[in-house]
């Protein structure tokens, strides 16, 4: 079989994600991520063969050495092992208005991405660097490389969904409107639910929920998404490790006029030293570590988590209401999904309205890439743990384009 090879890369606020499959069999060869802890020291690991290597990098201050590590002392070493890449793919988190479905890269798209930076002001500078750092190293694959879109996954959505209660021509003429993120994540596990029911996706009413340092939440009803959390910008909606998510916008005005803060610096405030970090007394936006205090009731930990749990099951039970006959399921995914048994039970403790009887013993077992039901079998609505693969939407985007 012909050794066709896809790179996957995903330049995120505080990770880069990078994997390597062959596209015939869908098989990843290689997977790594580097986590940047505010690049006080980053930490970067992958596995080839079963093989897992891990490097911590305290002279590193930028995405852009980042980058350059992992291109130079890990791409272009372990491709001696496993072959050419034929193309590579990239998760871009915001496409405006410009993009509805995945894109072959060109000075066009490049364009859109940049003109899309203020509606991921975290994300889509991190992704051109991402792509001009591979067509630099890899010249060969220029016209091969695809951005594929998290924006994509929402653009069915209705119109009452995704217009905000401004002007109209807000929306009309500047495209102010809810786009939401995750859309890849969110996308990968509603057809890998439809396996765990044994039902058709067209016919799926679930929940998904992708929580992680950037957290969302989606409502699929009928195998069309209908809503989901975050909006013009991935700040809107959950709490999460250092976004805010909802709140009053007032809280902007007040700071400004009454403290005399600068917007600049608001937003900074908002998008960097909330969330998680913020109601953790600026400890760590980790919720591993967070955790860890979690049952000392008088300190950040404790309330950070109860905070973060309540406004997730708060939209669960919002979006309950937007399937068509009844809730299939709701799914939990993304780093803290997959792995925290707290803060699931936390959560599914919080909607005894819907029924959930949460199995502790399953719920226990299931964490580091574990997949499967955490409710009884009698539970009128299951809750189910699937590990997300962004990267594999990615790969099957950019072989339909390139074929």
């Amino acid at each position: 079989m012909l050794n066709k090879l896809i790179l996957v890369l995903n330049c995120g606020s505080s990770s880069v994600k990078f994997s390597i499959f062959n596209f015939y069999d869908e098989q990843r060869r290689l997977f790594g991520f580097a986590e940047f802890f505010s690049f006080k020291k980053v930490y970067i690991q992958w596995s080839l063969n079963n093989v897992i290597k891990s490097r911590i990098l305290s002279s590193v201050s930028s995405i852009d050495l980042v980058l350059d590590y992992i291109i130079f002392n890990v791409l272009l070493k372990e491709l001696r092992l496993l072959g050419e890449v034929f193309a590579v793919g990239h998760r871009i988190v915001h496409g405006g208005l410009s993009f509805i479905k995945s894109e072959i890269i060109n000075d066009n798209v490049v364009k859109g991405i940049e003109e899309s930076i203020p509606f991921a002001p975290l994300h889509n500078p991190a992704h051109l660097i991402g792509i001009s750092k591979i067509m630099k190293q890899f010249p060969s694959l220029v016209k091969r490389n695809v951005a594929v879109f998290d924006t994509s996954f929402y653009q069915n959505i209705p119109e009452e969904a995704y217009l905000y209660p401004l002007p109209y021509y807000f929306y009309k003429n500047y495209g102010i409107r809810r786009y939401g993120a995750h859309g890849l994540s969110h996308y990968y596990v509603f057809q890998e639910s439809a396996k765990f029911l044994n039902k058709s996706c067209k016919n799926l009413n679930i929940i998904t929920c992708h929580l992680g340092n950037g957290s969302s939440i989606s409502a699929i009803s009928n195998g069309c998404c209908v809503d989901t959390s975050m909006g013009l910008t991935p700040l809107e909606g959950l709490v999460m490790g250092t976004r805010c998510g909802d709140i009053d916008p007032s809280i902007i005005f007040y700071l400004y006029e009454k403290f005399n803060i600068s917007l600049e610096n608001i937003k900074k405030i908002l998008t960097e030293q909330s969330g998680l970090l913020g109601l953790n007394n600026g400890v760590s936006y980790d919720c591993r570590d967070i955790e860890k205090n979690y049952y000392d009731v008088s300190s950040g930990a404790h309330r950070a988590i109860n905070v973060f749990c309540y406004r997730l099951a708060k939209y669960i039970g919002a979006y309950s209401i937007l399937m068509d006959n009844s809730l299939d399921a709701v799914i939990f995914t993304g780093g803290i999904g997959e792995n925290s048994v707290l803060i699931r039970e936390l959560t599914l403790r919080r909607l005894k309205l819907l029924n959930f009887k949460l199995d502790h013993k399953r719920n226990l077992s299931i964490h580091s890439g574990k997949s499967g039901f955490i409710t009884t079998c009698d539970s009128s609505i299951s809750a189910i743990v699937i590990p997300t693969c962004e990267e594999l939407v990615i790969v099957r985007d950019v072989v339909s384009l390139l074929g």
